[in-house]
């Protein structure tokens, strides 16, 4: 099958660019409700998994809530703020940065790259999963020593809540950019899981959509999609993901799994604000993500274009 076309990059009132990609909505119950494109081969959710990881690791004992949570969901922008409650949480578990399986980095944020002497592990947009993940090594009483190894115990109970979550066996694993496990599968799994975590009424799943809800700017950062969009719109919970993969809930269960081919995510944040608009939520505060503007000279000489949804 070959995707349709989800957005479109117009110059000057010429089109230079387009993305393929498939796009899917999922109900309360799970049931597809709207479907672009391929949505049941599997794909690579890449970060977008991190809230259904989050929801292994405090089933497997880790016990966050609150800010703690919100991090460990996170693809941070390296912000001071997130790098020191990432440093505490490492030394309120006995650990050092140097446990941290995920590699030196420096911070997304660039008021904060420009301040960093040299990468640091809790730099990394993943420091806050992989401590999360350290953690629940060490209140489960597992070797933390190899704990990103796709057989390890952490990340056998991970897989099998993954599954769970999404209603489908994993169909491939594969080692994500942060160097953990990355669970493949297909993109109706992943907006089914979304819509669990956003609907449950308690338990795990629950304290996962809560804290991600309170905390938007330790899940991503200042200016970053994903905050934005929980900041703006009441109860959503997002997730973006590497190669032009975003996820979104709302707190009734419907939810919204996207990849875009290319992995180009500039078309992610137009197709967010206008599938949140197909399932009815107020996006007046989200106008210059719907349609973002395309530069020349300085000025706005153009825009990225997304096809209207339609049931």
């Amino acid at each position: 099958m070959t995707n349709p076309v989800l957005a479109e990059v117009v110059r000057s009132g010429f089109v230079e660019s387009a993305h393929r990609g498939a796009l899917v909505v999922t109900g309360p119950e799970g049931q597809v409700r709207l479907a672009l494109g391929d949505v049941v081969s599997p794909v690579s959710p890449r970060s977008s998994n991190k809230p259904l990881q989050a929801v292994g690791m405090l089933r497997a004992g880790l016990g966050f809530t609150d800010e703690d949570l919100a991090l460990a969901c996170a693809s941070h922008s390296g912000e001071p703020g997130h790098v020191k409650r990432v440093l505490e949480l490492l030394e309120a578990a006995g650990l050092r940065e140097e446990d941290l399986a995920c590699p030196p980095d420096f911070p997304l944020h660039v008021p904060s790259m420009r301040d960093a002497a040299e990468p640091r592990r809790v730099m990394m947009n993943c420091s806050g999963k992989h401590t999360a993940m350290l953690t629940t090594c060490v209140r489960a009483g597992w070797p933390v020593s190899g704990y990103s190894a796709p057989d390890h115990p952490l990340q056998q109970a991970i897989a099998l809540v993954v599954a769970e979550l999404t209603d489908e066996p994993i169909a491939h694993t594969g080692v994500d950019g942060c160097g953990a496990p990355l669970f493949a599968f297909s993109l109706t799994g992943l907006a089914r899981a979304f819509g669990r975590i956003a609907c449950a009424a308690e338990g795990s799943s629950a304290a996962v959509a809560s804290a991600m809800r309170a905390h938007p700017w330790l899940v991503a950062g200042t200016g970053r999609e994903d905050t934005t969009l929980m900041s703006a719109v009441e109860g959503l919970i997002a997730k973006a993901g590497a190669e032009g993969v975003q996820a979104f809930a709302l707190p009734d269960g419907f939810a919204v799994a996207m990849k875009v081919d290319d992995g180009a995510k500039r078309a992610c944040a137009p197709l967010a604000v206008e599938a949140l608009r197909y399932l009815g939520a107020d996006v007046s505060g989200l106008a210059e993500l719907a349609r973002p503007a395309v530069l020349g000279g300085g000025q706005a000489v153009g825009e990225i274009r997304v096809p209207e949804l339609r049931g």
